[in-house]
């Protein structure tokens, strides 16, 4: 991302990069001992849980029609289909069923059925609500927006249909650069570098619910509802505070422990991206010093810190199960981790860099067999 854009998670240009490519095997830890295992043979069983994603995961799919780089992608609850938000100021739905033959490879490229316009500026993160049917985006110019999904086998020549426009909410005074949505209880949660964290909800005639105050830990970068409790949520900063907050009083519940652990002897422990285990009490961070780190909700304690990456770590999903962790990183790899040995099995370059940044998100499919990744050569790509 140009450095005009202003700060932000897994963005370069106004931070300081630990170290440079001459250090970038110093320090490695886990990392230099870590042997990757990419099982050619395994195949993809549907009927065991526990080995659902053990399989060898290949580039199946090429998204390419954004100009600039592309910053979050999040895939419909049920159907093949993603949506793509980009620094060139759009979002795309894409239909995986919708492919041509790519030109140099045995991939396939995607061609977007759909463009949403009405960001002034970048746009930041996504999320969508639990039925597919809506989608919501953060963008730079401080506007969370509503957008009525279309049919993903609309005609992309169709004539503009408004009813896509589902308004905007208002509130956050600076970049909004996290969104997440909880299926339950049907709430959209978002911070933004105006120091606040807000609680939507995004149907109701007044949709802001709440809005926390959390200056004194740092700007926000990434938040996340704690899923194992019914009225929490995570926030990260970029000053490496992590911290549990109560959704009905804003008042803190735990902060991680987030002291600098021997393991680290970087100066920038900026976390980029948190993500709440799905049925554990467990927080995951992934940070600007390589390494991704595991805490413990109850006690606030850190559970293991491992070198992950090469460079900064900017993105983390885990699968619907919570049995595998994915990250993704300005080194130009994703990889995908065992969670309960920590384990990396496997590792995948899947995009070039632009401006000394490479891939901004990843995501697992909530109920198929496809894992993401987005890059800031402007490029998504879809594995199978």
């Amino acid at each position: 991302m140009c450095a005009g854009f202003g700060f932000g998670p897994g963005t370069r240009g106004t931070f300081v990069r630990p170290g440079g490519e001459e250090d970038a095997l110093e320090g490695l830890g886990e990392l230099a001992q870590l042997t990757v295992t990419n099982e050619a043979d395994a195949t993809y069983d549907q009927i065991s849980t526990k080995e659902n994603f053990r399989k060898t995961w290949t580039a199946k799919y090429t998204l390419r029609s954004h100009f600039d780089g592309v910053r979050a992608l999040c895939f419909h609850p049920q159907e093949p289909t993603l949506i793509t938000a980009s620094e060139d100021a759009t979002l795309k739905l894409w239909n995986l069923q919708k492919t041509v033959p790519a030109k140099k490879s045995a991939s396939l490229d995607v061609e977007p059925v759909y463009t949403f316009r009405g960001h002034l500026g970048p746009v930041l993160c996504l999320a969508m609500n639990s039925d597919g049917e809506k989608c919501y985006s953060g963008g730079i110019d401080g506007t969370i927006r509503i957008w009525n999904i279309p049919s993903s086998n609309i005609d992309p020549y169709d004539s503009y249909d408004p009813s896509v426009v589902g308004g905007s909410l208002s509130g956050h005074t600076d970049a909004v650069w996290g969104l997440t949505f909880h299926a339950q209880r049907h709430h959209l949660l978002s911070c933004g570098a105006d120091s606040t964290v807000r609680l939507w909800s995004a149907d109701a005639r007044n949709p802001l619910l709440y809005t926390y105050a959390v200056e004194k830990d740092g700007i926000p970068t990434s938040v996340d509802f704690v899923y194992e409790s019914t009225n929490q949520f995570v926030c990260s900063f970029n000053t490496a505070n992590c911290v549990i907050f109560d959704l009905e009083t804003g008042k803190p519940v735990m902060r991680l422990d987030t002291e600098p652990d021997q393991g680290s002897n970087s100066l920038n422990r900026q976390i980029n991206r948190v993500v709440s285990h799905p049925t554990l009490p467990l927080t995951i961070t992934g940070h600007e010093d390589r390494h991704i780190r595991f805490w413990d909700n109850n006690s606030g304690r850190l559970v293991q810190s491992m070198v992950a990456h090469l460079d900064s770590v900017t993105s983390l999903a885990v699968d619907p199960n919570g049995l595998y962790l994915l990250s993704g990183s300005h080194d130009c790899s994703i990889r995908l981790w065992q969670l309960d040995s920590k384990q990396c099995v496997q590792e995948i370059t899947a995009h070039r860099k632009k401006f000394d940044e490479s891939i901004f998100d990843v995501a697992f499919h909530p109920s198929k067999p496809y894992i993401a990744s987005a890059g800031a050569d402007a490029l998504a790509k879809v594995f199978v």
